[in-house]
């Protein structure tokens, strides 16, 4: 499993910590993962929620949280790390001013095109610049339009698909449409890359997201063309994750049959454990009476079942019955809670097994030629 140059950053070992919010991934975990040589990743999703004793106003909250959580993953770490912003987000310019300011490594933005993400850069920042793209052609619109606007190109991609926990940029029934698979998008988006690549002479790794659990997986989908993986749902159960431990039990009892796909309120499908609240908005029970953040751009309150920042939070602090948890297509496969040490060490050794495997099936196939 080789290290990879992302901007300029070097990734000793290629795996990135998905963005999970709310309250879910922060410095805590982020810190811990880049101490293994991956990249930890802070989302910055609801932060004006978890900081709310800072500031009354949201959106203040938010900015004032993201502060104090890439300080605090600073000061426990001299690894790299990134933050995850939402496209969708109504603070998305917010965030990425702060982040930007406050010299993370790294912006992953998703949720969106981020077509007009260089232009917040300065002439003295450091941070990279990563969309999430669910496509080949979302990719090329990307390179094409910040080169010709701004003279950049993309650091990476990171390329989500339809298996991945949360809001998915995918229509419902692309979902379980083979055609869509992240086996099919990633070489899609790794060949137009290379165009790019190649013009310009800039390397832009692809890195695989979106269901990906082991070691094996990894193997995989890096024989695809991925130069990195990113996983969120593998870190939940770690004892670094920031997330309550009633949350991750949610992961560790769960089964592949309690996992759906839900229609979340910001206007996207996402993939969810189910549970009583779940089961209530499908009832119509559930009906917000006011819209307290607005943090969501799209986010109508006069059509939305739920809050789904409250929704989230409620979840991240152990209050299922008031929320529920996103979560990937094999977060069922949890069984245990692990450091951040031990999942390091297991998907390096299952990526190690694969490929000595496949490597001594060649092998013996060339020498019975």
């Amino acid at each position: 499993m080789k290290g990879i140059q992302l901007g300029g950053l070097n990734i000793r070992v290629p795996i990135i910590q998905g963005g999970m919010g709310v309250g879910i991934s922060l410095s805590g975990l982020a810190a811990a993962v880049a101490n293994e040589g991956g990249v930890g990743v802070i989302s910055c999703a609801g932060l004006g929620l978890l900081y709310k004793q800072k500031s009354k106003d949201y959106i203040q909250a938010s900015i004032d949280g993201l502060k104090e959580e890439i300080r605090k993953a600073r000061a426990k770490t001299r690894g790299v790390i990134g933050v995850n912003i939402m496209g969708a987000l109504t603070n998305f310019e917010d965030m990425v001013r702060t982040t930007i300011a406050e010299k993370a490594d790294i912006i992953f933005a998703g949720a969106g095109l981020p077509l007009n993400l260089p232009s917040f850069l300065q002439a003295d920042s450091v941070t990279k610049l990563v969309p999430i793209v669910s496509s080949g052609k979302a990719a090329r619109l990307i390179c094409t339009k910040w080169k010709a606007a701004f003279d950049y190109l993309p650091d990476a991609f990171v390329v989500e698909g339809p298996k991945a926990g949360g809001h998915l940029g995918f229509k419902r029934e692309q979902i379980d449409n083979e055609a869509y698979s992240l086996e099919q998008i990633v070489p899609d988006v790794v060949n137009e890359v290379r165009l790019f690549e190649e013009k310009y002479g800039k390397e832009i790794p692809v890195i695989a997201a979106g269901g990906l659990y082991d070691g094996a997986d990894v193997y995989n989908i890096m024989k695809l063309g991925a130069k990195g993986v990113q996983l969120g749902s593998r870190f939940v159960t770690t004892t670094e994750c920031d997330a309550s431990d009633t949350f991750k039990q949610r992961y560790i009892t769960g089964n592949e049959s309690d996992i759906e796909i839900i229609q979340s309120p910001v206007g996207m499908p996402g993939r969810a454990f189910g549970g009583s609240f779940i089961e209530k908005v499908k009832q119509g029970l559930k009906v917000p009476k006011k819209c307290p953040f607005h943090c969501i751009k799209s986010c109508d309150i006069s059509k939305s079942p739920y809050c789904i920042m409250t929704a989230l939070y409620n979840a991240a602090k152990g209050n299922m019955k008031s929320g529920f948890s996103f979560a990937g297509s094999n977060a069922f496969k949890a069984s245990k809670i692990s450091s951040v040490n031990e999942v390091f060490t297991e998907l390096i050794d299952g990526f190690k097994q694969k490929r000595d495997e496949v490597e001594g099936r060649l092998r013996e196939a060339l020498g019975n030629l």
